[in-house]
């Protein structure tokens, strides 16, 4: 959620249970950040940051959530029209996991063929994650964040893709158009063809809709508009 999820809000979140928090998406090159400083004068939030300042405005969001709670993992989830910003972010000291954001889809951003634009070139789409996992340290791991059911785009496809690109987590937001609940049919036929680790996104908003993303299939989950007030109304143990 940009403009919301900063190392801050993450502390709010910490003790309902989370093991990994994600921070951003953040704007990386002066594409996204012209992009972004669109959509933010539109009046959605964003971060807006400038370039030459960005790789010391995350670290220092995430030593805010590292000096509370050294255990928890911390992603980061960038805004890209090319792999050198982000293999320059990779090189930050406590950063867990590095999140390509395939998922966001405003105009603006599609324009540029970030965000969920990038799933409608697949070619460039293997390159650019394969770029990134030759850069990941050994103690890092790459995750895709990709939206389902995009039109004209093959989601299970596209899944087997970022497997066989090298990353490490597919982060999927299972969406269903038109409907207010997840896609659990979709994340059942990825778990069944591919082997990645599936954090399953989307209406994820009690214990019971938590258990049924892992039931079908999901390695595990994320929540983000349950909990974009800084508070859950459950307890992720209880899962």
């Amino acid at each position: 959620m940009a403009g919301i999820t900063d190392g801050s809000f993450a502390l709010k979140l910490i003790p309902y249970g989370f093991d990994t928090v994600s921070i951003g998406g953040y704007n990386t090159d002066d594409e996204t950040i012209a992009a972004g400083l669109k959509i933010l004068q539109r009046g959605r939030t964003e971060f807006h940051i400038k370039k030459e300042n960005l790789k010391e405005e995350i670290e220092k969001e995430i030593n805010i959530i590292k000096n509370q709670y050294p255990q928890v993992k911390v992603s980061v989830n960038l805004r890209a029209t090319s792999p050198d910003p982000i293999i320059d972010i990779i090189k930050i000291k406590n950063l867990d996991i590095i999140e390509l954001n395939c998922h966001c889809r405003q105009e603006e951003l599609l324009a540029i063929g970030c965000g969920q634009e990038m799933l409608s070139n697949p070619e460039h789409l293997n390159l650019f994650i394969k770029e990134l996992a030759k850069k990941i340290k050994n103690s890092q791991k790459l995750s895709v964040k990709i939206r389902a059911n995009v039109p004209n785009i093959n989601t299970l496809n596209i899944a087997k893709l970022i497997e066989e690109s090298g990353a490490d987590y597919l982060h999927i937001d299972a969406m269903k158009p038109g409907k207010g609940y997840a896609d659990l049919k979709i994340i059942e036929k990825i778990a069944s063809e591919t082997n990645i680790f599936i954090i399953g996104n989307n209406s994820i908003t009690n214990i019971q809709t938590g258990k049924n993303m892992l039931n079908a299939g999901a390695s595990g989950i994320s929540i983000g508009r349950a909990a974009i007030n800084g508070k859950l109304n459950f307890d992720l143990l209880k899962i």
